[in-house]
């Protein structure tokens, strides 16, 4: 069975390994709200492969030299244009699901030419 990038198994000091921070490090990340870590019912923070994965994204945005402020707001675009490609996606694939439809119904409106009707209106005059 196989669990969820966002189940959080990682206690604190695992979680500052993976991500190649100091504990202390996470705490500041977690007070500048970051990230959020799960908390066990003893107040025990649990970190998840997403929230491994973030960290490291913060890392490498503060070592190409950002603060923490624009490391927050870098983040917040790039949730902000996840959610608009994912908007994108679906208009498009609605759109080419009505284009599909309207040309499926005009199908039916067209005849083919070896079916097609002729009337009769006996001989032609010659010019």
């Amino acid at each position: 069975m196989t669990r969820s990038p966002t189940h959080a198994v990682y206690v604190i000091s695992v979680a500052a390994e993976l991500a190649g921070v100091h504990p202390q490090t996470l705490r500041i990340y977690e007070r500048k709200g970051l990230v959020d870590p799960a908390r066990t019912a003893g107040g025990s923070r649990r970190y998840s492969d997403f929230d491994i994965a973030l960290l490291r994204r913060i890392q490498e945005l503060t070592n190409e030299g950002l603060n923490l402020a624009g490391v927050q707001r870098v983040l917040q675009l790039e949730g902000e244009n996840r959610k608009l490609r994912d908007q994108l996606a679906a208009v498009e694939a609605r759109a080419q699901e009505e284009v599909a439809e309207v040309e499926r119904r005009n199908r039916f409106d067209l005849v083919p030419v070896r079916q097609s009707v002729v009337l009769y209106q006996g001989k032609r005059p010659r010019r």
